[in-house]
């Protein structure tokens, strides 16, 4: 992983995230949180050019948000729990999970426009 950038929900101010990071090659896009115990609060993983994800693998749930080139949220998924696939969204361009409860604790939801910061 590389870069790290904040996530903000720019719909309402809130900050989700200070510490993304971005899964680019496909080595990262693959292992995504693989083998990860879980997410600290204000972690991120930015997946580009993803209309959805799934949990095969993973030991934790997370949440998930399904963005538009803009940044509109097309689809969340809260508490995405393991051995999961999180709905698929055609409009979708960018995927970024979250630790579990992120996206209910900031109110973020479908129409928010949520902006990258690095």
């Amino acid at each position: 992983m590389n870069a790290q950038a904040s996530v903000v929900n720019a719909s309402n101010g809130l900050v989700l995230a200070s510490k993304a990071t971005f899964a680019l090659t496909h080595r990262e896009r693959t292992r995504g949180l693989i083998g990860r115990p879980g997410m600290e609060a204000g972690e991120a993983l930015v997946i580009p050019r993803c209309r959805h994800v799934h949990t095969f693998g993973m030991s934790f749930a997370i949440d998930v948000a399904l963005l538009e080139r803009s940044g509109e949220v097309v689809k969340v998924s809260s508490g995405l729990r393991p051995r999961r696939l999180s709905p698929l969204a055609m409009r979708a361009h960018t995927a970024i999970e979250f630790p579990a409860g992120t996206l209910e604790l900031t109110g973020t939801i479908p129409g928010h426009t949520l902006l990258i910061i690095q």
